[in-house]
């Protein structure tokens, strides 16, 4: 097991609102060995007294189930580096010397990715360490292959088993709960094209852009969820289960989905004022349009609300749609996959709470003679999404990482629809906030084969 963990960007919203508190998870469960070491790493001329302060801070914030005891043995662990990590000279100074294996999170804005790996591949890191990158993986097809050549050369012979691709999501426990639920043997016999109309793949938000201008502005709903978030849990909801658990062979499954899929149809909008949904039934938060935002370019067209059609070319699945909705400001939060049976059973599986499961029976392909409505919680969740990809990085595994093809396949599947967006041929529409969305692509009316409903494209 990796005991030493290098964190670029230590100051950040990512490191203070996920990474410190997944730690925390891990020091409370006993999944951090005796010496782990984590040192953090920023701009910030930052005591190491002062930083530990502002560590204990976010873990007040937003770890407030673990212990004082498990905060405190968890500090002890940190030490701090102020350096600049735009510059490769700063972090082969952080990186050189170390002689035993080290897990290397970048956990700071894309932009800066090439000049780290950069300086990663300077101070030639041990062996069995590894690095750690976030979500987006590039921001094209062009820049994803970019970065795997460079991390590729950085890496050496170490390869991929040295990089890893972190999709948060992969990490939920709902996600390998759904994996286990299609090896049930009632829903295997009915998995495919022949029982299932469509399916949909949904991470509907109530929440606006609550000052998140600076990074959502640039990036959108298709970039910041469906192009990694959604197109993971497609891959788990329509792959062949793999027979093995072998690494090798989940991710060859993952792209055979991502290869087979093509883009039909697709709708792009962004929410206009209105009121958010509140969750006690209160009248809700009124807020502005989104190109009314604060740090917003309306000019740049960033949509809030993304949906794509897919249709996967194989024998399993030809001819079953599959949506893929994200959205901001919407009127009711759900996260979850939505399988349609013909003629009109349902299966929700929650994938980021309400994390339940429930299946409705009319009478069609599960034999029942009334409508019945099956529910249940799948088992707690041991460890939050976060604690379980740092202990797959730490521990050497991939299973909870994108591979160097999937990350590139993803976005040769988008690349169709972003060109379509540039030149318009997909108007940008406008809901108001804590409404369903726009009309044209209303929030989980049913499409055909053909997609209709939503605005068509050539795809290429």
């Amino acid at each position: 097991m990796i005991e030493r963990l290098v964190l670029l960007g230590a100051t950040g919203d990512l490191a203070g609102r996920f990474l410190f508190p997944a730690l925390a998870a891990l020091s409370a469960s006993g999944h951090l060995p005796e010496g782990f070491e984590i040192t953090g790493v920023a701009r910030q001329d930052l005591s190491e007294e002062a930083f530990r302060r502002r560590i204990d801070e976010r873990l007040t914030d937003h770890a407030g189930d673990v212990s004082p005891a498990a905060r405190a043995a968890l500090l002890r662990t940190v030490t701090y580096r102020a350096a600049d990590v735009s510059r490769a000279a700063d972090v082969t100074a952080v990186l050189r010397g170390r002689t035993s294996p080290v897990a290397v999170y970048l956990a700071l804005p894309p932009r800066l990715f090439p000049a780290v790996i950069e300086a990663v591949g300077r101070a030639g890191l041990p062996d069995e360490s590894r690095v750690v990158l976030e979500k987006p993986f590039g921001d094209d097809l062009a820049s994803a292959i970019s970065l795997n050549r460079m991390l590729a050369e950085a890496m050496g012979a170490a390869g991929e088993a040295a990089i890893f691709r972190v999709d948060h999501v992969l990490g939920m426990a709902t996600l390998q709960n759904l994996v286990a639920l299609r090896r049930n043997r009632v829903l295997a016999a009915v998995w495919d094209r022949a029982h299932i109309e469509q399916v949909e793949i949904l991470w509907e938000e109530t929440l606006a852009l609550e000052g998140r201008a600076g990074y959502y502005d640039g990036t959108g709903a298709l970039e910041d969820v469906i192009q990694n978030h959604l197109l993971q849990i497609l891959c788990l909801v329509a792959m062949e289960l793999p027979a093995t658990g072998d690494v090798g062979e989940l991710r060859a499954r993952k792209l055979d989905v991502l290869r087979s899929a093509r883009c039909v149809a697709s709708c792009r909008a962004r929410y206009g004022a209105g009121r958010l949904a509140a969750d006690d039934g209160a009248a809700g938060t009124p807020v502005p349009a989104y190109v009314d935002e604060e740090g917003v370019d309306p000019a740049r067209g960033t949509e809030t609300f993304a949906q794509l059609t897919l249709e996967l070319d194989s024998e399993r699945w030809r001819g079953t749609p599959f949506l893929l909705r994200a959205g901001k400001a919407l009127k009711q939060r759900r996260k979850g996959v939505v399988v349609r049976f013909r003629p009109s059973e349902e299966l929700w599986m929650g994938i980021d709470g309400p994390s339940d499961v429930a299946l409705r029976l009319t009478g069609g392909s599960f034999g029942a003679r009334a409508p019945v409505d099956l529910r249940g919680e799948p088992p707690a969740a041991d460890l939050p999404a976060y604690a379980r990809v740092l202990v797959d990085v730490l521990t050497g595994g991939s299973t909870l990482s994108v591979g160097a093809e999937g990350a590139e396949a993803a976005w040769r599947l988008v690349t169709p629809v972003v060109a379509a967006w540039r030149e318009n041929r997909v108007p940008l529409e406008e809901y108001p906030a804590g409404s369903d969305g726009p009309p044209s692509c209303h929030g989980g009316a049913r499409v055909s084969g053909s997609a209709r409903g939503v605005n068509r494209f050539d795809a290429v």
